[in-house]
């Protein structure tokens, strides 16, 4: 494929597997980028080896498309420049001409952890000195001994093609030191277009001084990148990741101040990061911290923010670098160099400060399939002054993305009626999000008791397939209206926000309104009701009480007056509900009788479903304390919470080994025993998790989830079986 008509990249880490970066590499190629780069990222995997499979790969092609393979950057601290040398000619065989190497010194940090002396006066003459030894390497002269009285070194390999040189740094001595000899600057990831600016501004300088064409040395920069449906839902996955609150926990002070920043909001968010409490780190990053180092949003928005840097900045090319190193996010970069690169050039070099400012020909950006332009802060005089007092540090706060869903939308607006996506992605954006809210992974807590009691039916022989599958349908559409009303009083009370873990994030982002979940929760209540009727006229009132007490107590889960979720209540009540009442009831409702059995069937089937809300709980403490609301675990503390969290999981073991030895249920239930597996894994998690291990329990509701399935099918089935083994 032809190149793209203005140079743009793609920036890659050396981590994940190498057929990956290698396939990815390719796409950029076909695509018509300029070049991939990838960087050494301590302490991950080696970029050398990266680099050369994609040069195996690539070279081998001949074409000449002038597609570069950059090493961005390596470090003459951890390989020596004769190292580096045999590295480049090796490099060189396998793509001829194609080559480019970046040089730095990494953070003084990593090299201290390996234990490599660093000082900074010592840091730029390293890097000067790894130059000319390159240089006089591949040119294929002597390089003197280090060592006086020991013959030189005499290099053994064929001068390559020209390798282009390129410094990565961001200390203006090492950018003094780009202008005076190297053949480019490398700009490292989150860097703003003023900081950026004055960096070029000042390459430039140093090369005139030095009589060299300023011209001619190439500037490039990794511009972090995170592509989503919509500004709004870029933003928010980007304050999520680890990686993107580390690297805004490490900015310098100079780079927070040509932004418009105070150091203290730097370094909250890193006094966070360090705690690994990344939900209080995420809460703390305005929209227009990330607007100022990062590029989120929509295609076109990330298109347009890269022609701000190139046109405001002066950045001659620009490496779009995931955030999320995945296949979907490379994908979508490689589609938004291609827009980038169809962008007009703007009339002036103000163009980022009239994009900010709203208008639409600020970066010449065409309306592409009616998406309106997004506003991007770029400089000085960008959003003009914002919460935080920035001067053009970043994007309006109030201003609509591509999408329609502006920064300071709340619940309730948004893209949730915004049909101008068109009715396709309108139609699938309101099915996913209704999916989100609706937790599927959650119905096994209603339909596993209701099944193991018309199980234990069947076995009595008293079993109605018909009038079963109405009282299962029904437990769950009171399960879907429970949830529902759940996520939208955990939004009002300020329990689940955008970083909350493993939330529903339907309603904060605003792809569904409040109302509209709200009359999704009516319409699933209301349908459980129409079934309970009929349940009504085939058993009589014991339904009746059973519905209205399933009705009642699911929608005043969280919902006022009652709010039992929110007293400490929610686990008791749980195992109450979806462990004795709705394995009998749906005993009752297959049999139309009573049974003690299914009363003692509901105990372990009742442990597990309390154990997914207490895990739940238990892994929240922190952010249920923070929004003010009690529950169980907050009320007992973590110690006793892990202990609680063990003693229901162990208990439906233990209960139904009882249960089976005392004759009260089938044997059969016994298969339940093969899900162990599943019971070690939330064992191993819980032990993690009591020692301070966060993350250890970050998904412990899920996995306790899987095990109540695991252990619920194999009840259900064992029971069952037990009717013909009977």
């Amino acid at each position: 494929m032809d190149r793209l008509a203005r140079p743009v990249g793609l920036g890659l880490a050396a981590r994940g597997e190498v057929d990956e970066v290698v396939s990815w590499s390719a796409q950029a190629r076909a695509a018509g980028l300029d070049s991939v780069w990838i960087h050494d990222s301590y302490f991950e995997r080696d970029a050398v080896t990266f680099v050369s499979a994609i040069a195996s790969h690539l070279g081998a092609d001949e074409t000449p498309d002038g597609f570069r393979i950059a090493l961005g950057a390596v470090n003459p601290y951890t390989r020596h420049p004769v190292a580096l040398a045999m590295t480049g000619s090796a490099l060189d065989e396998m793509a001829p001409g194609r080559i480019v190497m970046g040089l730095g010194t990494g953070l003084p940090l990593r090299l201290k952890q390996m234990g490599i002396p660093y000082s900074p006066t010592d840091a730029v003459e390293r890097v000067s000195t790894a130059m000319d030894q390159l240089r006089t390497l591949w040119a294929g002269e002597r390089l003197p001994s280090a060592t006086p009285g020991l013959p030189p070194i005499q290099p053994m390999f064929e001068p390559p093609h020209r390798i282009p040189l390129v410094i990565a740094a961001y200390r203006k001595e090492f950018v003094a030191l780009a202008g005076q000899k190297a053949d480019g600057y490398l700009a490292r990831p989150a860097e703003s277009i003023p900081s950026l600016r004055g960096i070029i501004e000042r390459l430039r300088a140093a090369a005139t001084a030095a009589g060299r064409d300023a011209a001619s040395i190439e500037s490039a920069g990794y511009l972090l990148s995170l592509v989503d449906r919509t500004r709004r839902e870029a933003l928010n996955r980007a304050k999520r990741e680890p990686f993107v609150i580390y690297m805004l926990s490490v900015l310098s002070d100079i780079s927070l101040a040509r932004a418009g920043f105070e150091r203290e909001l730097r370094d909250r968010v890193a006094a966070a990061w360090r705690a690994e409490d990344y939900h209080e780190a995420a809460k703390l990053i305005p929209d227009e911290l990330l607007d100022a180092f990062m590029l989120c949003g929509t295609r076109e928005d990330v298109a347009a923010k890269a022609m701000a840097f190139h046109a405001e900045a002066g950045l001659d090319l620009p490496l779009l670098q995931p955030v999320l190193q995945e296949e979907r996010q490379v994908a979508e970069l490689i589609a938004t160099a291609a827009l980038y690169a169809k962008l007009p050039e703007p009339a002036t070099s103000r163009a980022a400060d009239r994009v900010a400012s709203g208008s639409a020909e600020g970066l010449g950006v065409p309306v592409l399939a009616g998406v309106a332009p997004v506003a991007v802060g770029a400089g000085d005089g960008g959003a003009g002054g914002g919460a935080h007092g920035m001067s053009g540090a970043g994007v309006a706060a109030g201003t609509q993305d591509a999408a329609g869903d502006g920064a300071g939308v709340g619940p309730g607006r948004g893209l949730a009626n915004d049909r101008s996506l068109g009715v396709g992605p309108w139609l699938w954006r309101r099915v996913t999000a209704t999916w989100e809210i609706l937790r599927p992974f959650a119905y096994t807590a209603s339909a596993v008791p209701v099944a193991a009691g018309g199980a234990l039916a069947f076995v009595d022989g008293r079993f109605d397939p018909g009038l079963f599958l109405l009282a299962l349908a029904g437990g769950m559409l009171l399960h879907s209206g429970t949830n529902i009303v759940n996520e939208i009083y955990d939004v009002r009370q300020g329990v689940d926000t955008i970083t909350s873990p493993r939330a529903s994030h339907a309603i904060v982002k605003g792809r569904i309104s409040e109302r509209g979940a709200y009359g999704l929760a009516i319409a699933a209540f209301a349908i459980a009701s129409i079934l309970g009727v009929a349940l009504i006229v085939a058993r009589g009132l014991p339904i009746a009480a059973l519905g209205v007490l399933g009705l009642a107590a699911g929608y005043f889960y969280t919902a006022p007056p009652f709010q039992y979720k929110y007293r400490a209540l929610g686990v008791p009540l749980v195992f109450v509900l979806m462990g004795p009442i709705m394995t009998m009831g749906g005993y009752f409702a297959a049999s139309g009788t009573w049974s003690i059995n299914a009363l003692v069937l509901s105990v372990p089937v009742g442990c597990l479903v309390a154990a997914i809300l207490h895990g739940n709980e238990w892994r929240d403490i922190s952010e249920d304390t923070r929004a003010g609301i009690v529950t169980l675990s907050s009320r007992i503390g973590k110690e006793f919470a892990h202990y609680a969290y063990l003693g229901l999981i162990l208990a439906a073991y233990m209960t139904l080994a009882v249960a089976v030895a005392l004759r009260l249920v089938p044997i059969g239930a016994l298969a339940a025993i093969l899900s162990l597996p599943f019971l070690a894994q939330v064992l191993r998690s819980a032990e993690l998790g009591a020692t301070g291990q966060a993350r250890a329990i970050a998904m412990i509701d899920l996995q306790t989830a899987r095990l109540h399935f695991a252990f619920g099918t194999l009840l259900v089935l064992g029971v069952a079986v037990s009717a013909y083994l009977r």
